[in-house]
């Protein structure tokens, strides 16, 4: 159970020193509490201390690292069941299962897909994180040949080995030597061999039981086995059970503290329907699966998918931005016209789109109005004429363009007549209320 602040400050120093940066260890204890700096800050803390605040500071879901390199994904470590209390931490992973029954065929084109699933999206790279080998046929042979066709045609791509047969998975797991893979199909009947398995490979052991019950026993017993990273499945495939069997035992880690089920959840979703699929992967996104297993990778089924878990997974109390600065679209000469806006990003990404849609070489200057929209941030007194002005004058822009001319958004008119007053000898241009206007705009200067 998490300790309060007042239980945790008992356990400081309680110099008051502030190497930690805040001014009482009692301010400390409280963000400790809240979890919202790391105990690691304090360097005067004793070692008992350590080992009783470690243990009540850590996430009541594990955080667990899947994959090595640059492909590496982060499951677990949520605090939260929703998030306008604190942002979830981890995005769901999002897999692609291929059976070793596959034809070779139809396993060339999973992985064509996987690797040419990364799309931008508002300034982030999105893509499907990784592949699921299954075992579908109990052959250990064919399931170390889909896992060699894995290893050649998609080396870095984070690994989950489904199996439930020991002997496959002692076969399999060193070709994923130091890749950091999952071990997926611990059951009751073979627990103690796959544990050793896992942990002869240095993999993440997967546990799947019927119902909550079963899975706490399988994680008792693994962690007994000596393994500490354990993803979970309570054999929930319909969406009622998924949502039902996600939701206790998020509530159970994070409101009961109970660390039997505090552990990532991976849920399997695959329909020969395809709609129907996607419909329950959103479901599991939205509803604290940390890996959702799909049967294929269509761009159409990536696109909804990836933009339903942005958004859940990005902080709702702190708006996208971008980078205040002046961007050159479409390489701009000293004559191209010069537009300003805000670095919301999805205005930052709507209005870019818009003007490299035109072809016409642009300036585009955002101003840090804290993430706000165009509207909002006028409102909020951060994009007026003087600080606009003031932005201008320090971006340095002036020496760059011909004619001193700023194209300002259209829902901001009212601010064009203040705005020649604050930039001296510069024509303010009213330019479209909406971005879907500025291709014809542009080309008609």
């Amino acid at each position: 159970m998490a300790l309060t602040g007042v239980e945790i400050f008992k356990l400081l120093p309680k110099t008051n020193c502030k190497k930690c940066g805040f001014p009482t260890c009692l301010a400390f204890a409280m963000k400790l509490a809240q979890r919202q700096i790391e105990l690691d800050k304090c360097p005067d803390v004793s070692e008992e201390a350590k080992q009783t605040l470690g243990a009540a500071s850590a996430p009541p879901i594990r955080p667990i690292t899947m994959g090595a390199g640059d492909k590496a994904v982060k499951l677990g470590e949520e605090t939260v069941l929703f998030r306008h209390e604190k942002k979830f931490v981890n995005p769901c992973v999002l897999s692609v299962g291929i059976k070793d029954t596959e034809s070779p065929e139809s396993v060339s084109g999973k992985i064509e897909d996987i690797g040419k699933s990364e799309i931008d999206r508002v300034g982030q790279l999105l893509k499907i994180d990784a592949v699921a080998i299954i075992n579908d046929s109990n052959d250990a042979a064919k399931l170390e040949g889909l896992a060699k066709t894995v290893v050649e045609k998609a080396p870095d791509v984070p690994v989950i080995v489904c199996t439930e047969n020991p002997d496959a998975a002692k076969q399999v797991l060193p070709l994923f030597a130091g890749k950091r893979p999952v071990l997926y199909g611990a059951t009751d009947s073979n627990i103690d061999a796959m544990a050793a398995v896992a942990k002869e490979n240095n993999a993440i052991l997967g546990v799947r039981g019927d119902g909550l019950e079963a899975v706490s026993a399988l994680t008792e017993k693994a962690k007994g086995a000596g393994i500490e990273d354990i993803i979970i499945d309570t054999g929930a495939v319909k969406g009622k059970d998924i949502l039902e069997h996600n939701t206790f035992i998020r509530r159970a880690a994070i409101k009961k503290g109970n660390k039997e089920l505090g552990f990532p959840v991976i849920n399997f979703v695959q329909r020969e329907d395809p709609l129907q699929e996607v419909l329950i992967a959103g479901l599991g996104i939205a509803k604290y699966s940390s890996i959702v297993v799909l049967s294929s990778a269509e761009k159409w089924k990536n696109l909804n998918l990836f933009t339903l878990r942005q958004n859940i997974y990005t902080d709702p109390q702190v708006p996208m931005q971008v980078e205040q600065k002046v961007y050159e679209l479409s390489a701009p000469k000293p004559e191209s016209p010069l537009l300003i806006t805000t670095n919301f990003s999805l205005t930052y990404f709507i209005v870019a789109g818009e003007i490299e849609n035109s072809k016409v070489p642009t300036w585009l200057a955002i101003m840090d109005c804290e993430g706000l929209s165009v509207l909002t941030a006028w409102a909020a007194g951060k994009f007026t004429a003087g600080k606009i002005a003031e932005f201008i004058k320090e971006s340095g822009v002036e020496n760059k363009i011909a004619t001193k001319e700023l194209i300002i958004p259209g829902y901001v008119a009212i601010l064009s007549g203040a705005l020649e007053d604050k930039l001296e000898g510069w024509k303010i241009t009213v330019g479209p209320r909406e971005a879907n206007a500025l291709p014809a705009f542009l080309k008609s200067r």
